[in-house]
């Protein structure tokens, strides 16, 4: 029985073992399968995103091929601008050409009179010795012999020129002329044509270019065009002309305009009545800046607003950039050709489009225009010189530039760190304006490490006393809030993102004008979110509230 159970136990032994030696195979076969399905599918994979590669490839050609296209066509115009211009100078040149070959026609008979004028010239020169001469004989005079017989004349005529006090000539058979044939002579000079001289103006220097006899034909026309010019000065903007467009624009910080203003605009009444769309397509302005710039000038002009702002030009912008401590910005700031105007119509996106990315740099920027505001847009009311450092109260402060305030540091000890405000965006206006910037921001932005205490708490308490109570209590009260984030260099500004319900307006809203000013004008500042600052007329600011924070999609965080 032992060994019948034992032979069947071996048996379902064998049997089980082949099963699972089937199995085996069987899931050998199937991972093979399975790896031959995944090479299949990375193969698909690879193919793909070859496929994807060679579309981004593909699409990048469009775009540089659209590019080209709008080049060409760009270019296109203002070879037909070019053209155009081209052919009124040559139509201008046919029209001196013309007059040129007039005036010849009349310079030639000019010339014969002007040689019948210099014989008659002569002639009163020769008349006039005669007369000297004659005078001569007929006054008293003491006449003296030299050795050699020939009788001299010691003294002059008083009808001589003066000119010439050496000898008078001997008298001689030929000047002994009677008084009444000289007479008879110059009653014949005096009707010739040279009649309409006065007899004492006769000289050769009347001959010459500008004379009574110059053709005045092309300085007529000037001055009929510059009275013109004139009366077109004191005219209003809608009636000026062309030429007179196109210089403003030039002056205006937009001359690259000016080849297809000439083929567009017929007056200034053209650009006020112009859309954006009309710049873009028919002035080729596709910088949205240099379109804002525009757009806000001319509604300034419509609406005869004297702004204090519309003073700065970007030259001068590009200065306050400096003394802002933000200078990195020059380049793109003056490629924007961005103003007085425009700064105080400033807003995120237009910051984003400069590049300005950094939150700080975006607290710095507002800051300063509130300054400018409360000054007036008065472009020296920055204060770049220590006057006196022992007593400075927060409304100086408040405008005082990136120079001055490294200047301060210097005044504390702190010169070997004063260097590193540079470039930083660290002014009076953001020290006093921003609630969030305390003394430790300013002991980040130097790099003072944290491990030396006691340079930070000396800096803290300078710090403090150079802000006052109020700003100092101000900022204690904003750091003891529940929502507090601090200022740190790495928070940036991005724009907001757009949902799938946008997409429809976006064409729409190209041209729309952003009211989401980076400092809007407050006609009545007071108090802001339950407090009330007051440093010497700067009243009621903060830079950047929570609420705003969240609708810029701001992100502390570093990328």
């Amino acid at each position: 029985l032992l060994q019948k159970y034992e032979l069947l136990s071996r048996t379902s032994l064998e049997t089980q073992k082949l099963d699972l030696m089937a199995e085996v195979s069987d899931l050998k076969i199937k991972l093979v399968g399975m790896e031959k399905e995944q090479s299949e599918y990375e193969e698909k994979q690879n193919k793909a995103e070859s496929l994807l590669q060679e579309l981004r490839h593909l699409k990048i050609k469009v775009e540089e091929l659209e590019n080209e296209r709008n080049q060409y066509e760009w270019k296109l115009k203002a070879t037909k601008a070019e053209i155009a211009q081209l052919q009124e100078q040559l139509a201008l040149k046919d029209a001196e050409i013309e007059r040129l070959q007039s005036q010849l026609s009349r310079m030639s008979t000019h010339n014969e009179v002007a040689e019948k004028d210099q014989e008659v010239q002569r002639l009163k020169i020769g008349m006039e010795t005669l007369l000297a001469a004659n005078e001569e004989k007929v006054g008293k005079q003491s006449l003296c012999v030299t050795m050699d017989g020939t009788v001299v004349s010691e003294d002059l005529s008083p009808l001589s020129s003066g000119t010439d006090s050496g000898p008078q000539s001997p008298l001689s058979p030929e000047n002994r002329k009677s008084p009444k044939g000289i007479k008879k002579i110059w009653g014949k000079i005096r009707r010739t044509q040279s009649g309409n001289f006065p007899a004492d103006d006769l000289g050769l220097a009347e001959f010459r270019r500008g004379g009574l006899r110059a053709t005045a034909g092309p300085r007529l026309s000037r001055s009929k065009e510059t009275k013109g010019q004139k009366s077109d000065y004191n005219a209003p903007f809608a009636q000026w002309g062309t030429e007179r467009v196109c210089n403003w624009l030039e002056d205006f910080g937009l001359g690259q305009y000016v080849i297809f203003a000439r083929q567009w605009v017929s007056s200034g009444h053209t650009l006020l009545t112009a859309t954006p769309q009309d710049m873009e397509k028919e002035m080729g302005i596709k910088h949205p800046l240099h379109r804002k710039k525009l757009v806000l000038a001319i509604k300034s002009i419509n609406a005869k607003q004297d702004e204090k702002s519309a003073q700065l030009d970007h030259i001068w912008v590009t200065r306050w950039l400096d003394d802002i401590g933000l200078p990195q910005y020059k380049d793109q700031f003056h490629e924007s050709r961005v103003d007085g105007r425009m700064l105080q119509y400033l807003t995120v996106n237009d910051l984003l489009f400069l590049k300005v990315t950094s939150q700080l740099h975006h607290l710095s920027i507002k800051c300063a225009i509130h300054v400018l505001h409360v000054n007036s847009f008065n472009p020296h009311c920055l204060r770049r010189r220590p006057v006196d450092e022992n007593n400075v109260s927060p409304s100086e402060v408040v405008q005082w530039s990136n120079h001055r305030v490294m200047e301060w540091l210097r005044s504390v000890d702190l010169a070997e760190y004063a260097p590193n405000l540079r470039g930083s965006g660290v002014h009076g206006g953001l020290i006093i304006l921003e609630p969030r910037f305390n003394g430790d921001t300013l002991a980040m932005l130097l790099n003072i490490p944290p491990q030396k205490t006691l340079l930070r708490r000396h800096l803290t308490t300078n710090f403090n006393v150079l802000i006052g109570p109020e700003a100092q209590q101000e900022k204690r009260e904003i750091m003891e809030s529940t929502a507090y984030t601090p200022l740190t260099t790495t928070a940036k500004v991005r724009p907001k993102k757009l949902g799938f319900s946008h997409f429809g307006n976006l064409r729409k809203k190209k041209f729309d004008e952003s009211t989401d000013y980076i400092c809007p004008m407050d006609t009545n500042p007071g108090a802001t979110n339950g407090t009330q600052k007051n440093y010497g007329g700067y009243k009621g600011l903060s830079p950047f509230t929570d609420r705003e924070l969240d609708k810029l999609d701001q992100v502390g965080q570093t990328d």
